[in-house]
């Protein structure tokens, strides 16, 4: 199943019963623009800079982030993804489904960067739309620049919490996190980066003072609703860029 471009937004109903699989949590903002919970990635990530050389004989630099997945949380997501398979959607895929995330947050990101608000309506929730145009209007431009991930600077992408939700007229709703880990270039502030990971990524042939690059994470969380008669889309219900956005 191929992650269809973003359209169409809905809200939850304000009374839902549902099953949802939880991990490790951290706060976050959410489309309510409250402070909630936020599952830990399901796996641990260990960052190196490797040295290697082109055709052309230049030595170069690369970032290599490594996911170790956890067994226990790895074994009960893909019980999740039966569960998808089994009851909602039967070509269901998660690789398809996070290479087409990825390609979602990297276009969603730019937009936050260049405060294109109007332009997320259809691919994120609307109310959240609100809560992200008020964070983002009092950003510094180096932070604003820093939410957007270049498709080739998104060095991991990992799924994290999944969701199955039925609310009490019947409809269902599937909600999937996803983290991502990037780099960018933007200038930030030592002081308010604590945490992140810091890299100097040469490239040619070493006689150019080398490139400092940043390691950020970023949440985003896709929702779908299920009921028969519904379009099938994803849309973006919460959005986390750690340090950035908190």
């Amino acid at each position: 199943m191929a992650l269809p471009m973003l359209r169409g937004c809905y809200r939850l109903p304000s009374t839902l019963s549902f099953t949802r699989l939880f991990l490790n949590e951290s706060p976050v903002l959410n489309r309510s623009g409250r402070r909630r919970l936020s599952p830990c990635s399901a796996a641990a990530v260990a960052v190196s800079v490797r040295p290697y050389s082109s055709e052309q004989g230049e030595h170069k630099q690369k970032v290599v982030v490594v996911g170790i997945p956890n067994p226990f949380i790895w074994f009960r997501t893909r019980i999740y993804y039966f569960l998808i398979r089994t009851y909602f959607d039967k070509e269901f895929n998660i690789e398809e489904f996070a290479e087409g995330a990825k390609q979602a947050f990297s276009h969603v990101s730019r937009l936050l960067s260049q405060c294109q608000f109007e332009a997320l309506e259809g691919l994120v929730a609307k109310d959240l739309i609100g809560k992200l145009e008020e964070k983002c209007s009092s950003l510094p431009s180096d932070y604003k620049k820093a939410l957007s991930a270049d498709p080739d600077e998104i060095m991991y992408t990992t799924p994290g919490d999944v969701g199955i939700f039925y609310d009490d007229n019947g409809r269902k709703f599937v909600s999937i996190l996803m983290r991502f880990w990037y780099l960018t270039s933007a200038q930030l502030p030592d002081e308010s980066m604590e945490g992140t990971r810091i890299f100097k990524v040469a490239i040619g042939d070493g006689e150019e003072e080398p490139e400092t690059k940043r390691l950020l994470t970023a949440i985003y969380e896709f929702q779908r609703e299920f009921t028969k008669g519904v379009p099938p889309d994803w849309t973006i219900t919460r959005i986390e860029h750690s340090k950035l956005l908190d």
